[in-house]
């Protein structure tokens, strides 16, 4: 039989009030009893039913998303998945909350951050480029007891934070090999757009893919990053001056989450063969001009997979649970017009 709460009062000679105390962490109980509670905890193998738990005090869990305004289909992809868990897991006392913030602004983010209220929100996942403002004030969010991931985009350099999404390294590394594969009788550059250098998945991306093309595919140069920050009229001219100054371009590969506005301009320009072109994730967009063969290949990650690794992630942070990593691995994958 499974040992209850009123097992561990009986074992330790205590109340079931201090039983509940001390599996709460809360203050007013001496620190012998402590060490009576851990002790039958230990002799009982007590194992706390969480949902029961929380079922009793009625909580529930408030876990808040913090995704960029820039984003457009793709962004999209992710609220209408986060809508669908707030359904599904209702029933689990599971509240999912969307804010959007301006991604290039860390100090505001970073007051946004800062004005989260803890008695409200149990956890973040936040979607952001790397700052040291951002870090700071997600390490400031743990002081006050708010659990924090990293939601797609990660920093490496977070110890506070776990990561949910693809190993970016090797999402750009599996782009790299198909630009080589499918560029094999041509020779020429390779053109790579990013929203921002400064997002640690499109850096991560950037070095897989040039690990693999360099070393394998010396018929290609790979140029250096076209950054356009999410400005439609920055993406056109520089895509466009990209093509008037390198007349050789046999690959094209957009490695930032949302792909729609440079493939539009890539799409449009008059040119007699038509380049390689890599993206990533699957929107009604990039959907659309796979099948048309307008690009040829898609790097995805599930955004359903990623919305909810995100919400069990931090309910096991906020209940001080193992993670159970081999469920929350996100997969690398690949469409092609024929599997989509």
């Amino acid at each position: 039989m499974r040992a209850t709460t009123k097992d561990l009062a009986l074992a330790a000679g205590v109340s079931l009030a201090t039983v509940d105390r001390v599996l709460n962490g809360r203050p007013g109980v001496k620190q012998d009893t402590v060490e009576r509670v851990n002790h039958a905890i230990q002799k009982l193998s007590f194992r706390r039913n969480i949902v029961a738990a929380n079922l009793a005090r009625g909580k529930f869990y408030t876990f808040l998303f913090m995704l960029p305004k820039s984003g457009d289909q793709f962004l999209a992809e992710l609220i209408a998945r986060i809508d669908e868990a707030n359904l599904a897991f209702a029933a689990e006392m599971i509240r999912l909350e969307v804010m959007e913030i301006p991604e290039s602004d860390p100090h505001r983010i970073a007051n946004m951050l800062g004005s989260l209220d803890p008695n409200r929100i149990d956890g973040v996942a936040i979607m952001v480029p790397e700052s040291p403002q951002v870090r700071d004030a997600k390490t400031r969010l743990a002081e006050r007891g708010i659990k924090t991931i990293n939601f797609i985009s990660g920093q490496d350099t977070d110890a506070q934070a776990a990561f949910v999404g693809t190993d970016n390294r090797a999402a750009g590394a599996t782009a790299g090999r198909l630009m080589g594969r499918f560029a094999q009788q041509r020779a020429g550059s390779v053109l790579v757009i990013a929203e921002s250098m400064q997002s640690r998945d499109s850096v991560e991306r950037r070095l897989g893919f040039d690990a693999v093309v360099n070393a394998d595919y010396p018929n290609l140069t790979v140029l250096p990053s076209l950054e356009s920050y999410g400005d439609p009229e920055r993406t056109e001219r520089i895509i466009r001056n990209s093509f008037v100054n390198h007349q050789d371009i046999a690959g094209v590969y957009i490695l930032s989450s949302e792909a729609r506005v440079p493939l539009e301009v890539v799409t449009r320009l008059p040119m007699q063969t038509k380049p390689i072109i890599i993206a990533h994730e699957r929107t009604p967009f990039t959907e659309a001009a796979l099948r048309a063969d307008k690009i040829d290949t898609l790097i995805t990650q599930d955004t359903g997979h990623l919305v909810r690794s995100a919400l069990r992630v931090l309910r096991a942070k906020v209940d001080g649970r193992e993670i159970l990593a081999s469920q929350e691995k996100i997969r690398i994958e690949i469409l092609l017009k024929e599997n989509i």
